[in-house]
């Protein structure tokens, strides 16, 4: 069965760091790329970044990308999303998500899906 399972929401304060897990099982992690995103309540997802398991590769979006950063263990099939500086409109659900496509990712063109994580920055 395969699973994405993403820790490490919880109530964070503004300016705060936080390190989100994505662990996955049931496939072929060094075969995929994960990536991240988040919704906030009223809005469209949005992609954060990925990073490619096969070569390490990462990719951010403009708006995270002095802020935010992806890294993998593929000994543990684990993802991180290292945030810092958080602000309070980026209270939302983060999910990651595996595709063997890595850059399609940008595009939330992913075969599989976590259940997401809560994070609220509180002001």
């Amino acid at each position: 069965e395969v699973q994405l399972v993403e820790s490490g929401g919880g109530l964070v304060q503004a300016g705060a760091s936080r390190r989100l897990s994505c662990a996955a099982s049931g496939f072929t992690f060094e075969g995929f790329g994960i990536g991240w995103f988040r919704q906030a309540p009223g809005k469209e997802r949005e992609w954060l970044g990925y990073i490619s398991n096969r070569d390490g590769s990462t990719l951010y979006a403009d708006s995270v990308k002095d802020r935010f950063t992806i890294s993998s263990d593929n000994a543990k099939n684990t993802v991180y999303l290292d945030m810092t500086s958080l602000r309070p409109e980026e209270t939302a659900v983060y999910q990651c998500a595996a595709g063997t496509v890595p850059h399609r990712l940008r595009f939330a063109v992913a075969d599989y899906w976590g259940q997401g994580t809560r994070v609220t920055v509180s002001s």
